[in-house]
């Protein structure tokens, strides 16, 4: 039996751990944080990765806990209502869709009590060395002893320590779209009832919808600045004193971003590389081909490639080398098309019909790009 070691617990890694296991393969997940992280905006799950959804047995489980708004509102700098919708949501596109919205964390939670059955994982743990040799990969972690797996797999994020072990440094392949999200909690201080609210000012901006049976927020705040230092602490403040500035709610949304324990910011950068493969490591998701958040397609990528690159593997019947190429064929055109809704339209979402087009783009059992 191959052993795979996959760095990240997200939903890309677990969903491939599943996989792997239903194919024959040992499967071990080696995941940073403490457990299952909680905190994250809300993700679409839409198209072909619906299906991946539907073959994993979470897809039911997933509706359940889908976000149920009734529309949104678009906000001028003051806080009046320019535009309303019932139709559609800038997060989750029409309202009628069979796509499905829900809360990062939630997806999460259940990829992992999916799995945990049938997976090591190996929490508060990360990857410090990768020493490929003929018959596998010696792993060095930061706590505990080296360990050989036949194949590494870095679905780790953005930051993937993983590329940069087998690959090189992440400024090689980090494009950066000139801009930051920033993902934080708050209580529902806005009384708001299943409706999300829109607000646009100069070259800041945010989303802000209610979750939890509408007792918390989701507040996505965003803003325009070329690549800053990656310090958590200075992004934290640099966000609330960017709210602070606003007219509209400025000062409280401030003291929500200082205070909430689960406070995300980050570049929107998009990871582009000639090769996702490297020997016997490869990589899967915002890892090897981040689209952002501004694509509305990064957990629809981490699902689909989760499927293929487990089919080929499978596939394959050992040699590493075909699968990985194989993984590679069969998604690099789905990628691009995903990549390219971030860019489309600067400042808003892409086009229904780009959306459309990119998300069913693939067959999960045909070897090439529909």
């Amino acid at each position: 039996m191959q052993t795979v070691l996959i760095s990240g617990g997200g939903i890309a890694g677990p969903v491939l751990a599943y996989w792997l296991r239903r194919h024959g393969f040992g499967a071990t997940v080696v995941e940073r944080a403490p457990g299952p992280r909680p905190g994250g905006q809300a993700v679409d799950i839409r198209g072909v990765a619906l299906d991946v959804v539907e073959r994993t047995g979470l897809l039911e489980r997933a509706r359940s806990v889908r976000t149920r708004m009734r529309g949104m509102s678009i906000l001028d700098p003051d806080g009046q209502e320019i535009e309303r919708n019932t139709e559609a949501t800038f997060s989750s596109g029409r309202l009628d869709s069979d796509d499905i919205e829900l809360l990062r964390e939630d997806l999460v939670r259940m990829v992992h009590e999916h799995t945990r059955a049938d997976v090591e994982y190996l929490f508060g743990n990360s990857i410090t060395a990768l020493d490929e040799q003929e018959n596998g990969v010696r792993v060095d972690f930061a706590h505990g002893p080296s360990r050989t797996f036949d194949l590494v797999i870095g679905a780790d994020g953005l930051h993937s320590a993983v590329r940069r072990l087998a690959f090189g440094p992440e400024e090689r392949f980090a494009h950066h779209l000139d801009s930051y999200l920033s993902v934080f909690s708050a209580d529902n201080f806005l009384a708001l009832d299943d409706w999300q609210l829109w607000l646009r000012d100069g070259d800041t901006g945010f989303g802000i919808m209610p979750v939890r049976d509408n007792t918390e927020l989701r507040i996505a705040f965003g803003f325009l600045s070329g690549p800053l230092a990656h310090d958590p602490g200075a992004l934290r403040q640099l966000v609330a004193d960017k709210l602070a500035s606003l007219r509209w709610n400025g000062r409280r949304l401030a003291e929500a971003a200082l205070e909430a324990p689960d406070f995300y910011c980050d570049a929107m950068a998009q990871i582009r590389l000639d090769n996702w493969s490297r020997g016997r490591v490869t990589l899967l998701g915002d890892a090897g081909y981040c689209p952002t958040p501004l694509s509305g397609q990064g957990t629809s990528l981490a699902l689909v490639g989760a499927y293929v690159l487990a089919d080929c593997l499978a596939q394959a019947r050992g040699d590493h080398s075909a699968a990985y190429r194989s993984y590679e064929r069969r998604m690099r055109s789905f990628v691009t098309l995903n990549q390219a809704l971030a860019t489309e339209n600067p400042g808003g979402p892409a086009s229904e019909a780009s959306v459309a087009h990119a998300k069913n783009a693939l067959s999960l059992d045909c070897p090439a790009v529909a």
